[in-house]
């Protein structure tokens, strides 16, 4: 069994615009590639595991997010960062009813784990929401962290709260 990696999309590794499906649109938050970069030398698998909701609300189609993850994975390994995999949760509990991949609910990180033989207690959760720290802990990961860069967060069930991204592997 080997450590991964999971990070959700909007927040942690590009500035949250809502509904994002446009390349143009995207900015590469600070230090990403850097966190990224250092838990793949450690043999981590690096999962990307996002919440989708504007698929669901017709915003943009599910082509569009597999264009913009192509083009965002792309820009990864022009930094000689492998990406192993991106899922995502098309579904709005509103619109297409109740699922077990969208965040809170660990659905997106167990279907890693069982497709790459993921260590879930070796883990780690990166998110900007406490969705995405549930997400993580209703999964078994033990290590969280909430980037929050832009607020005070104060009460999270998250094992730390940072402000930058360095803060987590430096």
């Amino acid at each position: 069994m080997k450590k991964a990696l999971f990070l959700d999309r909007d927040g942690v590794i590009n500035e949250e615009i809502h509904y994002l499906y446009k390349k143009e649109d995207f900015v590469f938050i600070d230090g990403i590639f850097e966190l990224v970069r250092h838990y793949k030398s450690l043999d981590y698998y690096v999962f990307v595991v996002t919440n989708q909701s504007g698929i669901a609300r017709k915003y943009y189609t599910e082509d569009d997010f597999n264009l913009l993850t192509t083009w965002m994975q792309s820009e990864f390994l022009k930094e000689d960062i492998v990406i192993d995999a991106v899922y995502f949760c098309p579904h709005h509990p509103d619109i297409s009813g109740k699922c077990t991949c969208r965040k809170p609910e660990p659905g997106m990180l167990l279907e890693a784990a069982k497709m790459y033989d993921v260590d879930l207690k070796e883990s780690i959760m990166i998110g900007d929401k406490e969705r995405d720290i549930e997400a993580g802990l209703n999964a078994g990961i033990k290590e969280t962290y909430l980037f929050n860069a832009n607020e005070t967060i104060s009460v999270s069930k998250a094992s730390k709260i940072v402000s930058r991204l360095e803060e987590i592997w430096k």
